[in-house]
């Protein structure tokens, strides 16, 4: 079983409420097993399009499924939330967003899929979330509590809980 962090976004509709459900279609479509979900983060849009702010989590599941038949999969879970990749603007408003941050320590530099995910340790929006879950987990050489050290989060505000 490989152990994946997979970061999750999104700005438009009842977005908790769709991580909710995006969760247990990841667990289901893949068969992996939850072994980690962060808080739920209010972060600031980036890119520099005008949008509401977005919510922002990570999740570690176990899985045994390979780095492309998982990208596949997150893929069809966003689309069956509604999201077009192809039609989209880019950095712009969405439902659901879901990117692979690692997958065990394998390295893949391909058009379709890098891993680790090439801006993850850039992104105080995903490192926030990673951190509370895997703290110690090392991408890319450093462990995620080091990479957090290097990136500004006074922006990112912990949402409270769901009942």
């Amino acid at each position: 079983m490989a152990s994946v962090l997979i970061a999750l976004g999104g700005n438009i509709g009842d977005v908790r409420d769709t991580f909710r459900r995006a969760i247990s279609n990841i667990c289901g479509m893949t068969q992996a097993a939850l072994i980690a979900r962060s808080s739920d983060y209010a972060t600031a849009p980036v890119g520099g399009v005008p949008q509401d702010d977005y919510v922002n989590a990570v999740i570690e599941i176990e899985t045994e499924l390979d780095p492309h038949a998982l990208l596949f999969t997150l893929h069809r879970i966003e689309q069956k939330f509604g999201r077009n990749r192809v039609a989209e603007t880019r950095w712009g408003p969405r439902g659901l967003d879901l990117d692979m941050i690692a997958y065990d320590d394998v390295l893949i530099a391909k058009p379709e899929l890098t891993l680790p995910h090439p801006r993850a340790t850039e992104r105080a929006f995903v490192l926030v979330p990673l951190a509370e879950i895997a703290p110690d987990r090392e991408i890319a050489g450093m462990t995620v509590a080091d990479w957090l050290k290097q990136v500004r989060t006074n922006d990112i505000r912990k949402l409270p809980g769901l009942n």
